[in-house]
């Protein structure tokens, strides 16, 4: 009896002895117009997939329960093409804390069209990081290991290489898959570019900056609110740097996408100098967003809060 007491301690503690896994994702399948049977198809998909992303070991690193990062994955399926097969999109966002507050950053936002995959009910999600047998779980490894490559990047310059690197091999195993997304030809915004962008050394600064957003800048607004958006200043002109050099990257467009109402929130209430600079920076490197940059500089006030 007192063998099973101390197994059952054991097996109580253990996880918080040896750490848990890197990811605290939220899996969402949405089947617009599917019948019952296919919805409950996609409900049992929708468990594996969770269990798939959140219990799995991505990295060598133990993490504690609140360093988990966090993450949501939506997946809208549009088309049932056959028996076991489906189309449609997936979403995935990832964010951050940010130090000593209570305020949690974006990191990555983006929307990918090109998720075709196959799916039996309760089949066994296989994968490999060294071989392409299944695109779903091929897309979804490589997002997970995006999501972890930039949450490393906001902690160190370049951290996420090793992580960046690992979907790129996904890439790189996918190149005879017949499913789109995978390959340079198939489009300008797809997952092949992504790494490129992330590997390309035109778009580093955009690489280096992450990092002075995140730990020079969000992270010190406690310790003195001014000098840490100076540093998201300097972020902002390391991003114009790479856009100069080559406008329109993909690269670009999904930093945007992502900090872009943050940045408002965040200049809104800027001294004068920072908030125009801020403007003018941002309306060139996101020009589909100028006007909502532009409002910034109407009635704004010489504040030094954040809102």
């Amino acid at each position: 009896m007192i063998r099973y007491l101390f197994l059952f301690l054991f097996l109580l503690i253990a996880p918080n002895l040896y750490g848990q896994q890197e990811m605290n994702c939220m899996i969402s399948i949405s089947t617009p117009g599917m019948s019952e049977t296919d919805r409950q198809i996609m409900r049992t998909l929708q468990s594996d997939l969770y269990e798939f992303v959140n219990q799995r070991n991505w990295t060598d690193y133990q993490f504690e329960s609140n360093e988990r990062i966090e993450a949501s994955i939506v997946i809208t399926i549009s088309e049932r093409m056959g028996s076991d097969e489906y189309r449609g999109t997936i979403q995935v966002q990832s964010r951050r804390p940010v130090y000593q507050t209570s305020y949690s950053t974006p990191i990555f936002n983006h929307q990918d069209r090109d998720f075709q995959f196959r799916y039996t009910e309760n089949q066994a999600l296989d994968y490999s990081d060294n071989t392409h047998s299944s695109n779903l779980t091929a897309v979804i490894a490589y997002y997970v290991y995006i999501i972890i490559g930039f949450d490393f990047d906001t902690f160190a310059p370049l951290g996420g290489n090793p992580y960046f690197e690992r979907a790129q091999n996904i890439v790189n195993n996918a190149q005879n898959a017949p499913e789109r997304g995978w390959k340079s030809f198939e489009g300008q915004r797809n997952r092949y570019w992504l790494v490129e962008n992330l590997f390309n050394n035109t778009y580093s600064p955009i690489r280096e900056a992450i990092y002075t957003y995140h730990r020079l800048g969000f992270d010190k607004m406690t310790e003195n609110m001014e000098i840490a958006r100076g540093e998201v200043v300097n972020a902002l002109e390391m991003f114009q740097r790479a856009h100069r050099a080559r406008p329109g990257s993909f690269l670009m467009q999904i930093i945007m996408t992502t900090k872009s109402d943050e940045l408002v929130n965040l200049f809104s209430e800027a001294s004068s100098m920072d908030r125009n600079k801020a403007v003018n920076i941002l309306s060139e490197i996101d020009p589909a967003n100028s006007s909502k940059y532009r409002r910034m500089t109407q009635g704004g006030g010489e504040g030094t809060g954040r809102n």
